[in-house]
């Protein structure tokens, strides 16, 4: 599905579940006037997640749903999807949910969906990217924003921050510094999308009309 550009800005929907620093990162930036989307939601699986707090400070709406009160992934998923159909969802934004999305929630949503994951993919999906990173003796490291589709972070690429690894780089100093880049390119991707630049077609990523074999990269000094 692609999104053709328009003059209303694109409802966009935050997913998270914890402290929100990536969801802060978008409001920064909205806030800056460099945002072409407009946050509607921010929606939790979690009540306690502080980043509904960072939500509600900038006058964004929240909701909670406790994924543990559903029989199933697909029934959570689809109570999650009445709050997004309901609120007039265009693009969902994924920052730090902690919820593997059922096959029904990814079809639904195709090509609307976009998911930052801290490794320059395909390198090292799942967990402890910084980790596996360091071992392997890399030279450099960073993050990856993609369209989610059923294979975990297996999606179609879009823009990768890179940074060098340094020598007394630890697993916890590399995710800081991975961190700081990833509250830089993830609004940025998500503004594409906002601006009509950025589609999802024929099971690859477009950008500005032209597919992406690999993506964007920008090089930090983090």
């Amino acid at each position: 599905m692609s999104r053709e550009p328009r003059g209303a800005e694109c409802r966009a929907a935050v997913l998270i579940s914890g402290s929100g620093t990536n969801l802060q990162a978008f409001i920064d930036r909205r806030d800056a006037g460099r945002l072409p989307l407009d946050l509607a939601l921010v929606l939790s699986n979690r009540a306690d997640a502080f980043g509904l707090t960072r939500a509600r400070d900038a006058g964004i709406a929240t909701a909670t749903a406790a994924h543990g009160d559903f029989e199933s992934r697909e029934a959570f998923d689809r109570a999650l999807a009445a709050r997004l159909d309901g609120n007039g969802i265009e693009l969902v934004i994924l920052a730090g949910f902690m919820r593997i999305l059922s096959p029904w929630f990814v079809d639904r949503y195709e090509g609307r969906i976009l998911n930052i994951h801290p490794a320059l993919l395909p390198k090292y999906p799942g967990l402890d990217t910084h980790r596996r990173a360091l071992e392997a003796g890399d030279a450099a490291h960073g993050s990856t924003v993609h369209f989610v589709t059923e294979v975990l972070d297996g999606g179609p690429r879009v823009l990768a921050g890179r940074l060098a690894v340094r020598d007394d780089d630890t697993p916890a100093s590399l995710m800081r510094r991975v961190q700081s880049l990833e509250h830089r390119i993830y609004p940025e991707a998500a503004a594409w999308f906002g601006e009509g630049r950025l589609a999802f077609r024929d099971g690859a990523a477009w950008l500005d009309g032209q597919r992406l074999a690999e993506p964007v990269v920008q090089d930090f000094d983090a």
